[in-house]
């Protein structure tokens, strides 16, 4: 007897527009797999082949642990070749202005997209620490991520009893809807009032709720640090008033002004940070709402876009996506690599250019990640002593004071 056959209504899940990222770091399970089974230990893409070998080596063998501060040399060297390249404002064109101008944007939507769906999906790609902050702000329950990553697998679909009605039954049941809106046998598709998980009812409310929130837990964190800051350099330039006298010392001011007007461009510049994380959270919920209720139907018909497809990772490639245009929040003084949307793309290049990178590797390879950082280092130590304006980020003002005579 053969075994039972796949419904023909039942569409498989889509491939993702990113590149398939070769799983290369899950630890090999030792129990058999099941159709139930967690997606935290299944393959993202199961039909590509699994290299293990790495995995079977003891720890002296492997490599890898300098993997980031490689990528980060090479992402600043890269940005430095290219600065090198391009031509000044003064010589731009109309096109070539407009690329400069869609750069940055760019490399962060590609960046963010990259490490939330590695996020959902391959979260063994990212640094534990990386995955607990997201977690932290995104405030997802742990249910509703299993459903997402099973019916990215396949398991969890819309129309069959797969066995996995209660995972999100139970949610709803917690929440006080009916615990139907959780079967994805009975209800197609899941209500987004679920998805929004007791955060208001309706999209928009949800995304408000979201931003608030958000902006809370990032000010708690932003605020101590900008206004220790300037406590401590007012602190500073006080002491080195009255050693040396209003200035004489070198580079000294005329005198320390007030600490009431050093700490409102403080507290502005803490809450617009803040604003920058909750908009990132709120536009991506909302972004999956748009995708798979308010928008999506109405683009595309549901009998070419089917909800299965929709919570299968298109909904979430929206959240991707959207959540991009949080960086528009960020101020725009400075110019080129100076600016703090570059310091943002400098901090965000690297890690999202490290899903794609194993981070563990035997150790014979290593010579390939030391030339790479070789040559990187060389070019952006090289343009720090001789134009030291090409190298942004943190990395470029540091090297700026370790070189300024």
């Amino acid at each position: 007897m053969t075994g039972p056959r796949r419904s023909s209504n039942v569409e498989s899940p889509p491939e993702s527009f990113l590149p398939t990222l070769p799983d290369d770091r899950a630890e090999p399970s030792t129990k058999p797999s099941t159709v139930t089974s967690s997606p935290t230990s299944i393959s993202p893409f199961p039909s590509q082949p699994r290299d293990t070998t790495p995995l079977s080596l003891p720890p002296s063998a492997l490599a890898g642990k300098t993997l980031d501060l490689t990528l980060l040399t090479t992402v600043h060297a890269l940005s430095v070749l290219l600065t090198g390249v391009w031509p000044p404002p003064s010589r731009r064109t109309r096109l070539t202005n407009l690329i400069s101008s869609a750069t940055l944007p760019a490399l962060f939507t590609f960046s963010c997209s990259t490490i939330m769906h590695a996020y959902f999906y391959a979260p063994f790609r990212l640094p534990h620490a990386y995955v607990s902050w997201i977690s932290r702000f995104a405030r997802l329950d742990p249910r509703l991520l299993r459903a997402l990553r099973e019916a990215r697998f396949g398991n969890w679909r819309y129309g069959r009893d797969d066995g996995l009605g209660g995972l999100l039954g139970d949610m709803a049941q917690d929440l006080g809807l009916p615990r139907t809106w959780g079967d994805p046998a009975k209800t197609v598709p899941v209500p987004c009032q679920l998805v929004h998980q007791g955060m208001g009812k309706g999209c928009e409310v949800n995304a408000g709720v979201r931003f608030a929130r958000a902006w809370v837990e990032a000010a708690k964190m932003y605020l101590p640090l900008r206004l220790g800051v300037v406590v401590l350099r007012w602190l500073l330039r006080l002491r080195r008033q009255r050693l040396y006298g209003r200035g004489t010392a070198p580079g000294a001011r005329t005198a320390a002004a007030p600490l009431s007007r050093l700490l409102i461009p403080a507290l502005a510049d803490a809450a617009r940070s803040s604003a920058f994380l909750a908009a990132f959270v709120s536009l991506f919920y909302y972004g999956v709402c748009l995708a798979r209720t308010r928008l999506g139907p109405r683009i595309f018909s549901p009998k070419t876009v089917t909800p299965q497809m929709w919570d299968s990772g298109l909904c979430i490639h929206a959240g991707c996506l959207l959540c991009g245009l949080s960086f528009l929040v960020l101020p725009t003084e400075g110019n080129g690599t100076s600016s703090r949307r570059a310091d943002i793309v400098f901090f965000v290049l690297p890690r999202a250019l490290g899903v794609w990178f194993p981070r563990r590797y035997e150790r014979k390879y290593l010579w390939r990640e030391g030339a790479v950082f070789a040559v990187g280092a060389a070019a952006v130590v090289t343009a720090a002593m001789e134009r030291p304006e090409m190298v942004g980020g943190v990395l470029g003002r540091v090297l700026k004071g370790v070189f300024a005579e």
